[in-house]
């Protein structure tokens, strides 16, 4: 198998992102692809993970860049999955923001990814020791 190569200078185009988004069941973003690919050029940093050319993952950053970042989205192709791919993209997303003080997600109540975002440093809001509350609306 090649190796998986992962790049911040080549964005995906419109099918790309409707394929990827499309494996892993994220329908809500692939139903609106003109919407999907102009989120994806507007996010302050985009990495993807490509294999031969393919598009098999990606991971992008918005916010500000100074004070605050969230972890718009990280996925991998059912395909290329547990090989290491969303470390590599979870670690090369966030590289350049190493002092910015908030780093933020919202992901589904998986327990494969509670591990994972645990394992990667990150905290439920539950469960630290400082009460704050997160709060969130979707349309």
């Amino acid at each position: 198998m090649p190796a998986v190569q992962l790049t911040d200078h080549d964005l995906p185009t419109s099918d790309e992102l409707v394929t990827l988004y499309s494996s892993v069941g994220w329908t809500a973003y692939t139903r609106d692809p003109v919407r999907l690919f102009d989120g994806i050029t507007r996010s302050l940093r985009v990495v993807c993970a490509r294999e031969d050319g393919r598009l098999v993952g990606l991971a992008r950053v918005v916010g500000d860049g100074l004070t605050i970042v969230y972890l718009q989205d990280i996925l991998v192709a059912p395909s290329h999955q547990r090989d290491g791919i969303g470390k590599r993209l979870f670690e090369r997303v966030l590289e350049p923001f190493d002092e910015v003080r908030q780093k933020v997600l919202i992901t589904d109540d998986e327990p494969r990814q509670r591990a994972f975002y645990e394992s990667m440093g990150f905290s439920e809001i539950r469960d630290l020791d400082s009460k704050i509350h997160a709060f969130v609306k979707f349309s």
